[in-house]
């Protein structure tokens, strides 16, 4: 069974910085998409980063020029470098991608278990 764990998340003052980390595990399979999304309390689930297989990224207007979505295929992990944090950033950060067992295969949407992120002077 794959899983997505994330790590990473803490309790930091504005201005800092923190890099989650998304492992994935369980047997033999190809990340495809993989995404970060951000969830606060009252508010739906929002996309704050995304990345291809190959490496293409797409961010949320709020991430644009602090944050950075990058990934090791051979690991199977995908980072969230998160710089000049805010408070408006805080928010449990959930892992997400399209898995499958090959690379001619569609992909199944997984969720990690999220990692709280909060920024707080």
């Amino acid at each position: 069974q794959v899983q997505l764990v994330e790590s990473g998340g803490g309790l930091v003052q504005p201005g800092e910085s923190l890099r989650l980390s998304c492992v994935a595990s369980g047997g033999s399979f190809v990340m495809f998409t993989a995404n970060w999304y951000r969830q606060v309390p009252g508010k739906q689930r929002e996309l704050v980063a995304g990345i291809t297989r190959g490496g293409t990224t797409n961010y949320a207007d709020s991430a644009k020029g602090r944050f950075t979505i990058s990934r090791d295929n051979a690991k199977n992990t995908v980072y969230l470098q998160m710089n000049s944090l805010k408070p408006e950033d805080t928010g449990i950060y959930y892992c997400n991608s399209a898995i499958g067992r090959s690379v001619f295969s569609s992909g199944t949407a997984y969720w990690g278990q999220g990692t709280q992120v909060t920024v707080a002077s």
